[in-house]
C-alpha cells in the first residue's frame, strides 16, 4: 500500500479555488480536515495525541481521496470535499461524515457572510454593514427583557443575499425580529423599532442612528410642515397660526418606542402622509402634532392647546377616530366618523341619499341609512299609477356605490341599511347577504340591521302574530315609539282587518324572529338594534326621533329630511390610566376626559362637511361620542376573568366614573362656550340623566328592566350643575369598536374579550402574530412558559382550557371570547349602558350556536335595556388538520374547538362570507 508521502510525489491535479485561482494540490490539507472531523466527533482536544490506529485510519482515508483526485487534470475544492464525504461514508464513519458536513456548512456560511454586499438607494454596491446592523438590533432590544439581539442577527443573516437592496434589507431585518414574536411578546417592540429606523431613513433620505433620531425629529419639524403645505397635503394655516419652534420642542420622539409592530405598521401603511409617488414624509410624532394642531386652530391660545392635545395623543391616553387622524390639519378636514341619514319615499330623495352616501364616503365617513319610509314591493305609485319595486333594488345601488366610492382610496366604503321589522319588505331584506338567490337582489358588500320596537319582542315572547305594512299607508309609525307606537300599530292592524289598508300581510312573530336569527347566523346580518330604548332614553327626544343607529351600532342620533346626524368619535385608553395591578388613577383619567371632550367639541366647528344637512345637524346639536378601549387589559391586570361578577361590577364602576367626568366636562365647556342650541327642553335640561331613563323605559314597556340602579358618585350635584350651566353637547358617550386605533395603541379593542391567546391577525396591513403578553407573563412567573407550552397553544388554537399544566385560576382568567358565556358580555354591557347616553358596539360570541341559544341571548339583551348589538361571531363546522403537531401526544381536541383554523382568525359562517374580529367594516368609524 502506498503511503501519503509517496502519493503526494506523484503527478496530481491542479486545484481550482472558489474564486477561480489555480493552485498546487496539497494532500496535507485533506488530512488536517479529516483529523479535525475525527477530533470533533470523538471530543479529543486539539493538543491530545492520536492513537496509532486512528492516525493510520486517517492516513488511509486521505490516501483514498488523493487517489481519486490523481485521475483528473483539474479538480475543484468543492469536488475534493464531496469525495471526502463519500470516502467517510464508504468507510462506515457516518458520525465523522456528519461532523465534516456541518463543518463545511459553517465555513460556507462564514464565507457567504464575509462576501455579502448590499445596494444603496443610489444604486451603488457597498460591503454588508455588519456592525451598523448589530448596533441597530442592540438599540432596538435595549430595555426589553427576554429578547436576544444575537437571535435577530442570526435570523437576518440566514435570509439576506449578496446585493440585497437597502429597503429590502430593512424589511428582512424587521422580519427577523417578527419571527420570534410567537415565543416572546417583547419582540413586537423590537420589530417596531426596526421599522421606525427604516421610516426615519425614508423621511430624511439617509440613515438616522437611533441615538440621533430625537434630535432629527425636532429639527425637521418645520421642514415637514413646509413640505406638506407645498405638496397641498397640509393646511397652510398650520404655519402661520402656531409657534413652530415651541411645538417642535414639545415633541416626544422617545414615545415611538411604545409602539407594537402591529401598531406602527398600521400607522405606516394607512395614516402617515406621503408624497404622490408613495414616499412617507411624516413621522409618528409629526402625525400626533398635526392632529393636535388641526384641532386647536380656533383656540384662543392655539399653541398651548396643541401641546395639551398632543400630550394625550402621543402618550396613548386618548385617541381620535380614524377620519380625524386621516384629515386633521389637511386642506379637507373631514374629521367626523359617522353619518346617519333618513331616506324619504320619493325618487329624487332616494337618489339624493345615494349621492350623499358617495360624498360622505369619499371623505372616510361610515354611513347608516334608515330606509323604512320607502314604500314596499307592490305599493301603489300615484304619479304613474304603477306598482313599486320596493326597497331592495335601491339597496343594490347603495351597495355598489359603497364599492365604487371607497373611503378616500384608503379603505373600503362602508354603509349599513336599517329597516323596521313591520316593513312589508323585511323578509327579503333579511336575505340581502345570502350567497344564493337572485344576485340582482343581493348586497354582499353592505351591512344590514333591523330596527326593532319593543312590541315585536313582546309578541315573540307571547307567540302572537305580527303584521307587516307598507309605510306609504302607515306613515306615522316611522316616528312613533313606546306606548304611542303600540297604540297606533294596533289601530292599523284593525284598519287592515277592516279592509281599509290594501298592502299588508300577517305572519307569526316567532316565525319572523327565527328567520332573523337564522340569517344572522348564516350571513352575520342583519344586526339587531332596538328602537324603543334608543328613543325613550335619548336626551334629544324633544326635537326629533332616532330612526337608526350607525354603521357600527354605537351612535343613536335623530335624523330627518333636513338633518343628517353626525358623530365625532374618540376613545380613552383605559390601560394608560391604571397601574400594573389595574388600579385606576382617577385624577389622570378625569384630566384626560376633560381634554378629550374639548378636542371632540372642536371637531364640530373645524369639520369639513360634504353636505349641508350634516352641517346643520352638527351645529344645532353638537353631539360627540367618547368611548373607551383596553377593558380586557384592565381585567388582566386585576387578575379577573371576563366571565365573573367582579368584571360586571368593574364595568359598572369604571363606566360610571367616565360618564360623570364626561358629562361634567361638557357642562363646564358649556359654561365657557355656551350650551348647544337645542339644549332647552332636552332631558339634560329636565334633570334627567341616562341613569334616570331606565325608569322611563320600564314605564313605557310596562315591565321591569332588571339592571341595578346602584350609583357611587354625587349625581345630584351634577344635575344641578347641568341645570345651571347647560351642556355643550347633546350626546357625549358612545363606545365604538376601536378596531384600528386600539391596534395603534397596542391594547385590546373597545370592550371586547380576548379573541384567542395566540392567533394570526389579518387586516389591510398584512398578517400579524398575536400572543397574549399577560398570559405569557403569568406562565413565566410559574415557570411554565417553554416551547412545549407554545406548541400546546398552537395545537389548541390559542385556548388554555385543555392544557393540563395550566392551573385552574389561569384557565378561568384567560378564557377566550368563545369560552365566555354570552350572558357575561351582555351583563357588562347592560351595566355600562345605564350610564351611556348613546350606545356601544357589542359583539356577541357563540361557540355552538342553536336557535334556542340565539333567541335567549338576544332576548336577554333586549330585556336588560341594551339599545343595540353588533356582530354575531359563530364558529364554523370544519377543522383544518394540524399536520405539523403531534396529535398522539396531545390527544383529541374538545368538540367546540374543532371548528377553528390553526393559522387564521377567520370565522367562517355556513353559507355566508368570512368575517373576522377585525372586519374592515368595524374600522370605518375607528
Amino acid at each position: 500500500m502506498a503511503t501519503l508521502h509517496t502519493l503526494v510525489t506523484d503527478t496530481l491535479p491542479t486545484v481550482v479555488k472558489r474564486d477561480g485561482r489555480r493552485v498546487s494540490f496539497d494532500a496535507e490539507r485533506i488530512r488536517r480536515a479529516l483529523e479535525k472531523a475525527f477530533r470533533a466527533t470523538l471530543e479529543l482536544p486539539a493538543d491530545a495525541p492520536l492513537s496509532a490506529e486512528l492516525s493510520e485510519e486517517i492516513e488511509a482515508l486521505t490516501g483514498a481521496v488523493v487517489r481519486w483526485c490523481r485521475d483528473r487534470a483539474e479538480v475543484s475544492v468543492e469536488e475534493i470535499q464531496d469525495e471526502v464525504e463519500r470516502t467517510l461514508m464508504r468507510a462506515g464513519r457516518y458520525a465523522v461524515a456528519r461532523r465534516y458536513i456541518l463543518y463545511r456548512e459553517a465555513r460556507a456560511e462564514a464565507r457567504r457572510r464575509q462576501q455579502l454586499t448590499y445596494r444603496r438607494a443610489d444604486g451603488t454596491e457597498a460591503p454588508f454593514p455588519h456592525e451598523a446592523l448589530r448596533a441597530r438590533i442592540e438599540a432596538a432590544c435595549d430595555g426589553l427583557d427576554d429578547v436576544d439581539p444575537e437571535l435577530v442577527r442570526e435570523e437576518l443573516l440566514r435570509t439576506v443575499y449578496p446585493g440585497i437592496p437597502e429597503d429590502e434589507l430593512d424589511r428582512a431585518l424587521i422580519l427577523a425580529a417578527r419571527t420570534h414574536i410567537e415565543r416572546e411578546p417583547d419582540y413586537t417592540y423590537v420589530a417596531a423599532r426596526l421599522l421606525l429606523d427604516a421610516l426615519y431613513r425614508e423621511v430624511f433620505g439617509r440613515p438616522i442612528p437611533p441615538s440621533e433620531q430625537a434630535e432629527a425629529c425636532r429639527a425637521g419639524f418645520r421642514a415637514y410642515l413646509e413640505h406638506g403645505v407645498r405638496l397641498g397635503r397640509l393646511d397652510e394655516r398650520l404655519l402661520r397660526t402656531f409657534d413652530i419652534d415651541r411645538l417642535a420642542a414639545a415633541l416626544h420622539p422617545e414615545r415611538d418606542r411604545r409602539f407594537t409592530f402591529l401598531g406602527l405598521q398600521t400607522l405606516y401603511d394607512r395614516y402617515l402622509l406621503h408624497e404622490p409617488e408613495g414616499r412617507r414624509f411624516e413621522l409618528p410624532q409629526y402625525l400626533w402634532m398635526r392632529v393636535a394642531m388641526g384641532l386647536a386652530l380656533a383656540e384662543d391660545d392655539p399653541t398651548a392647546r396643541a401641546i395639551q392635545f398632543y400630550e394625550l395623543l402621543s402618550s396613548f391616553r386618548f385617541m381620535n377616530s380614524t377620519p380625524t387622524l386621516f384629515n386633521a390639519g389637511t386642506p379637507h378636514p373631514q374629521l367626523s366618523s359617522c353619518y346617519l341619514t333618513t331616506v324619504q319615499d320619493d325618487l329624487g330623495a332616494i337618489f339624493k341619499a345615494i349621492r350623499d352616501n358617495a360624498l360622505l364616503s369619499k371623505w372616510a365617513g361610515g354611513l347608516g341609512n334608515d330606509w323604512t319610509p320607502v314604500r314596499a314591493l307592490g305599493a301603489h305609485i300615484r304619479g304613474t299609477n304603477g306598482r313599486s319595486q320596493g326597497v331592495i333594488p335601491f339597496l343594490k345601488i347603495v351597495n355598489d356605490t359603497a364599492v365604487a366610492v371607497n373611503q378616500g382610496g384608503k379603505r373600503k366604503g362602508a354603509v349599513c341599511a336599517y329597516l323596521e321589522v313591520w316593513h312589508l319588505d323585511i323578509e327579503e331584506f333579511l336575505e340581502l347577504r345570502r350567497n344564493t338567490g337572485d344576485e340582482r337582489r343581493r348586497t354582499h358588500d353592505m351591512n344590514t340591521a333591523c330596527w326593532i320596537p319593543d312590541l315585536f319582542m313582546q309578541r315573540v315572547r307571547e307567540r302572537k302574530h305580527w303584521t307587516l305594512f307598507s309605510p306609504d299607508e302607515v306613515p306615522d309609525l316611522h316616528d312613533l315609539y313606546g306606548r304611542a307606537f303600540r297604540e297606533r300599530y294596533e289601530h292599523y292592524e284593525r284598519e287592515a282587518e277592516a279592509g281599509r289598508i290594501r298592502n299588508w300581510r300577517r305572519i307569526e312573530a316567532v316565525a319572523l324572529w327565527r328567520k332573523m336569527l337564522s340569517m344572522l347566523f348564516e350571513t352575520g346580518h342583519p344586526w339587531l338594534t332596538f328602537k324603543d330604548p334608543c328613543n325613550i332614553r335619548s336626551p334629544q327626544d324633544h326635537v326629533g326621533v332616532v330612526h337608526s343607529s350607525n354603521l357600527c351600532t354605537e351612535i343613536t342620533l335623530n335624523t330627518s329630511p333636513e338633518e343628517v346626524a353626525v358623530c365625532n368619535l374618540g376613545s380613552i385608553n383605559l390601560v394608560a390610566h391604571v397601574d400594573e395591578q389595574g388600579e385606576l388613577d382617577r385624577e389622570k383619567l378625569r384630566d384626560t376626559i376633560r381634554t378629550a371632550v374639548r378636542m371632540l367639541d372642536n371637531v364640530i366647528d373645524l369639520n369639513f362637511y360634504p353636505i349641508p344637512e350634516a352641517r346643520t345637524s352638527n351645529l344645532r346639536h353638537r353631539p360627540i361620542g367618547l368611548g373607551l378601549m383596553g377593558f380586557q387589559d384592565v381585567l388582566y391586570r386585576r387578575g379577573l376573568s371576563y366571565a365573573s361578577e367582579a368584571a360586571v361590577e368593574l364595568a359598572d364602576e369604571f363606566m360610571e366614573f367616565i360618564a360623570y367626568c364626561a358629562y361634567e366636562a361638557s357642562s363646564d365647556l358649556a359654561a365657557e362656550r355656551g350650551a348647544y342650541p337645542t339644549f332647552k327642553g332636552s332631558k339634560w335640561d329636565r334633570g334627567l340623566l341616562p341613569l334616570d331613563t331606565l325608569d322611563l323605559l320600564e314605564a313605557e314597556r310596562g315591565e321591569p328592566v332588571p339592571v341595578p340602579r346602584t350609583a357611587r358618585l354625587d349625581w345630584d350635584a351634577l344635575r344641578e350643575k347641568i341645570r345651571r350651566q347647560g351642556m355643550r353637547n347633546s350626546n357625549v358617550l358612545a363606545i365604538a369598536p376601536t378596531a384600528t386605533i386600539a391596534n395603534i395603541c397596542g391594547v385590546s379593542p373597545s370592550i371586547e374579550p380576548t379573541y384567542k391567546n395566540l392567533y394570526v391577525k389579518s387586516n389591510l396591513s398584512g398578517e400579524f402574530t398575536q400572543l397574549n403578553p399577560y398570559l405569557v407573563r403569568d406562565l413565566k412567573a410559574r415557570g411554565l412558559w417553554d416551547k412545549e407550552m407554545l406548541d400546546d397553544l398552537k395545537y389548541y388554537d390559542g385556548s388554555v382550557q385543555e392544557i393540563d399544566r395550566i392551573p385552574p385560576e389561569l384557565k378561568a382568567r384567560y378564557r377566550t371570547a368563545f369560552e365566555i358565556e354570552p350572558r357575561w358580555l351582555i351583563e357588562c354591557a347592560a351595566r355600562r349602558q345605564k350610564w351611556i347616553d348613546q350606545s356601544q358596539s357589542l359583539n356577541l360570541y357563540l361557540a355552538e350556536p342553536s336557535g334556542r341559544k340565539l333567541s335567549e341571548m338576544y332576548q336577554l339583551a333586549w330585556q336588560l335595556g341594551l339599545k343595540t348589538t353588533y356582530y354575531l361571531r359563530a364558529l364554523a363546522a370544519t377543522q383544518i388538520e394540524k399536520s405539523t403537531l403531534d396529535i398522539n401526544r396531545r390527544g383529541i381536541q374538545p368538540r367546540w374547538m374543532k371548528s377553528r383554523s390553526p393559522s387564521s382568525d377567520i370565522v367562517v359562517r355556513r353559507d355566508g362570507p368570512a368575517c373576522s374580529p377585525d372586519d374592515e367594516s368595524c374600522e370605518a368609524c375607528q
